[in-house]
């Protein structure tokens, strides 16, 4: 049931698209806000009436190539779409008395107006869904994307996995306890405080069902929802052992956030794979829903240069070649998702 990575692109709070350099890390602001490029593929008519979810998307698409190699359809998980927008809608509808509004807003707040708009930059007629699970958003888009091509024989698709933060978010979030109140300076997962680092930003990839030319196969990917840390160990031992998975051969990219309610399941999750080489990453990317489509991005860089990246991501390493990937990401210690990725070398 596994599909082909042919290509990826990734815009994030770091230095990932176009000129990639991975060893920066460092937290100095409270947001990890994207670092967006010139969007000269875009027409400037047309940029300006993007919201950033569907600018940074679109951005991000460019690198793909896609139009000399086409996709059949295209599938994003969001869990909150274009946000800014239709808070922006909303408070004009109280400023004008719900008169003439301005319909721009309104058609970019909607979280199906990624996909709609890149089907229609590629005059792509195909299918065309978009997830909004909230912490399991993305892992619900490339398990649709894998039935897609279990389905349909020499076939491409789009798969994207993208958020942004909005003040409102933000705000929301933040008295929820679930954003630090101020900068950890002594590191992330240092800092024995509620709260993680807000981030955003979006993974893009061609995925196939034909092996040539592939970055890494994506196996498998499972979703459960549990505060109980026994049964969210048993779920990701199952998933590991329907697969065989050689631990010793295996890299976990831990979804650890810095949040103190959750050590007690990151030590547990980060435990299982004790003979295996473990990275944690939302100190460089910071937490968001679908933050797992970035990891995964991450799992190609990582696939096409030896299984080796900066320091700064590793807890522990082993000596082995690493073989197959493992994401374990949560989203506020409830919605769990699993993703197993091989390497095609």
């Amino acid at each position: 049931m596994g599909v082909y990575v042919k290509s990826s692109a990734c815009i994030s709070a770091r230095n990932t698209f176009g000129e990639t350099d991975l060893s920066e890390h460092g937290l100095q602001t409270e947001k990890l806000m994207a670092r967006e490029p010139v969007y000269s593929m875009i027409a400037p008519a047309v940029l300006r009436r993007m919201g950033k979810a569907v600018r940074m998307t679109c951005g991000a698409v460019s690198k793909l190539n896609l139009e000399s190699n086409p996709v059949n359809g295209i599938v994003i998980g969001t869990a909150n779409g274009g946000m800014e927008d239709c808070i922006r809608f909303l408070n004009q509808i109280v400023q004008y008395d719900e008169g003439t509004l301005t319909p721009t807003n309104f058609v970019q707040s909607t979280p199906n107006a990624i996909a709609s708009t890149i089907g229609m930059n590629l005059q792509c007629h195909g299918y065309n869904i978009t997830h909004v699970h909230r912490g399991n958003a993305f892992e619900n888009a490339l398990l649709d994307a894998l039935m897609y091509l279990d389905e349909s024989k020499n076939t491409s698709l789009l798969l994207g996995g993208i958020d942004e933060i909005s003040d409102y978010n933000y705000n929301i979030e933040r008295l929820g306890g679930w954003y630090k109140k101020e900068i950890p300076v002594n590191g992330l997962y240092e800092t024995k405080t509620e709260g993680s680092i807000a981030g955003e930003g979006c993974a893009v990839f061609c995925v196939s069902n034909q092996p040539q030319n592939a970055l890494f196969e994506i196996v498998d990917v499972s979703t459960m929802h549990s505060t109980d840390v026994d049964a969210v160990q048993s779920g990701i031992k199952q998933f590991c052992s329907k697969h065989n998975v050689n631990f010793s051969e295996t890299m976990l990219l831990s979804g650890h956030n810095g949040d103190s309610r959750n050590e007690t399941l990151h030590h547990a999750v980060e435990n299982i794979f004790n003979q295996s080489t473990v990275i944690r990453y939302k100190h460089f990317f910071g937490e968001f829903p679908t933050v797992a489509a970035l990891a995964l991005w991450l799992i190609g860089h990582a696939a096409t240069n030896s299984g080796i990246l900066p320091d700064h991501f590793y807890l522990c390493k082993t000596e082995k070649k690493i073989k197959n990937y493992i994401i374990c990401n949560h989203y506020k210690g409830y919605q769990h998702g699993f993703i197993l990725a091989r390497s095609c070398s």
